[in-house]
């Protein structure tokens, strides 16, 4: 048995998992705020009910947080887990536990979740893309997970797609997460208002101010137009960071998850009619299918626990 906890910057969701076939025996979940003391706490809690739904011991835990996770398991940069900063929290949890205890970024996590039990099953070489609030990216290459030199391969969001673009969160200028997250849909969805192109999202939101992606979304699925004018932009911008994406990895197949994986196969066909605008050499390359990710909000939680064992944990 392992435990998995994908932290985020409100909620940890846990999991334990059957080490053998991946099955999910049990859930839990608790808050994430406070200091690190108390995240630790809140850790050790969870781990203590998910034990007792099974007889079996639990021999390892893994933690998938956003950021930028160094192989040393030191979280070195989260802008929505600033306490864990510079904190061990893989060596205090071991420790409070007597467990092995592996530490990696979210969408990495996510990546090796959908490798071994989702929409990567038997694919080689493909490249997972967390579209939510923001834009996370695993890579599986020749089936082995790419945590790179230092631990932080896979921040393609962060990649610059347009140089003297708008300056995103992080202090760079045009990042792919600015033009192509959840985020990016509702600020065109707000600028679209600006200029009296979309009426929907207006009546839906009471104000151009208050438009998010949601309200796009909303208008996808009644056929709205405008949304689709909107929608289609969007994918646009997406298509431009999977297109680099294939070009560097020669990828066979890119996967979507995250939040905007609801919006189903408008998105990934979407993504699709734009790739040959941006793609060296497409009509020469074999088709590079956009799919739709499998396992939802558990991947981050299944691929942490599962990496306790890929990265070898257990046998240290």
């Amino acid at each position: 048995m392992i435990i998995g906890f994908d932290i985020g910057g409100t909620n940890i969701r846990a999991l334990l998992i059957d080490s053998d076939s991946g099955e999910i025996l049990s859930r839990a979940h608790s808050p994430s705020d406070g200091n690190e003391k108390q995240l630790l706490e809140n850790l050790v809690a969870l781990v203590e009910e998910l034990k007792t739904y099974s007889t079996e011991e639990v021999t390892g835990i893994g933690l998938a947080i956003a950021g930028l996770i160094g192989r040393d398991g030191i979280v070195h940069y989260s802008p929505n887990l600033p306490d864990l900063v510079e904190f061990p929290i893989g060596a205090r949890l071991q420790k409070l536990t007597g467990l092995p205890v592996f530490v990696g970024n979210d969408a990495t996590a996510g990546a090796w979740a959908e490798a071994r039990l989702g929409a990567g099953r038997g694919v080689d070489n493909f490249a997972f893309v967390a579209l939510g609030t923001g834009i996370g990216t695993g890579l599986v290459i020749n089936q082995n997970i790419v945590l790179g030199a230092h631990g932080f391969a896979g921040e393609a969001g962060h990649a610059t797609t347009k140089s003297d673009g708008p300056t995103h969160i992080t202090g760079l200028s045009g990042s792919w997460e600015y033009f192509a997250s959840g985020n990016a849909l509702g600020r065109l969805g707000r600028q679209a208002a600006e200029e009296g192109k979309f009426a929907l999202g207006l009546k839906l939101a009471g104000s151009k101010e208050q438009i998010t992606g949601l309200h796009v979304s909303k208008g996808l699925s009644s056929e709205d137009e405008q949304s689709l004018v909107i929608f289609d932009e969007f994918c646009r911008q997406v298509a431009i960071g999977v297109s680099n994406l294939i070009t560097v990895l020669d990828a066979e197949q890119i996967i979507i998850g995250g939040g905007l994986v609801q919006i189903g196969d408008l998105l990934t066909s979407g993504v699709e009619k734009w790739l040959p605008e941006f793609m060296f050499g497409w009509e020469y390359r074999p088709e590079v299918p956009i799919r739709l990710a499998e396992l939802g909000i558990d991947a981050g939680s299944l691929g942490a626990g599962l990496l306790v064992h890929e990265m070898g944990e257990l046998s240290k």
